[in-house]
C-alpha cells in the first residue's frame, strides 16, 4: 500500500471518479494518506463528491506521472472519528483554512477492497491488493 500511496504523493493530483445518476463524474483531488494500515483520502460533507459516494461508494481514482498510470478501484468507506480526520489534516495542513476534526464537515474515507493496478506502455500491468 505504500507503494500506492508514494505513486498519488509523487503525482500531486489523481482523479476520483463517481456516478451521480448513472453518468459519470470526475474531479481533481490531492489528499491520500496510509492511516491505520489504510489508505486514506479527505473530502467535504457538503459537496457533491460526498452524497455521490454515499449514494454508490464504490469508485476509482486515476493519476498519472509522465510515465506510468495507476488506476485504484474500491468501496469508501466514511471514517467519522476525531483522530482519523486529525490525521489527515495535520498531514495536509493548508486544509486547514477550510477543515477542522472538529467540525460538521470534514469527511475522511478509506478504500476497502482496494486493488490498484500500474500500467505503461512497457511494461505489463502490476497490481497491488489493499
Amino acid at each position: 500500500m505504500n507503494e500506492v500511496l508514494d505513486f498519488l504523493k509523487k503525482c500531486k493530483t489523481y482523479y476520483l471518479a463517481t456516478l451521480e445518476n448513472g453518468k459519470p463524474r470526475v474531479r481533481p483531488f490531492g489528499t491520500a494518506e496510509v492511516f491505520e494500515g489504510k489508505l486514506y483520502i479527505q473530502t467535504g460533507k457538503k459537496k457533491e463528491v460526498f452524497k455521490q459516494i454515499l449514494e454508490n461508494p464504490n469508485v476509482e481514482i486515476c493519476a498519472y506521472d509522465g510515465d506510468t498510470w495507476m488506476r485504484v478501484e474500491g468501496k469508501l468507506i466514511i471514517d467519522d472519528r476525531i483522530d482519523a480526520k486529525k490525521y489527515m489534516l495535520d498531514q495536509n495542513p493548508y486544509l486547514r483554512s477550510m477543515y477542522d476534526e472538529q467540525d460538521d464537515n470534514t469527511a475522511v474515507l478509506y478504500f476497502e477492497n482496494g486493488i490498484a493496478r500500474i500500467y505503461s506502455f512497457t511494461s505489463d500491468i502490476r497490481e497491488i491488493r489493499f
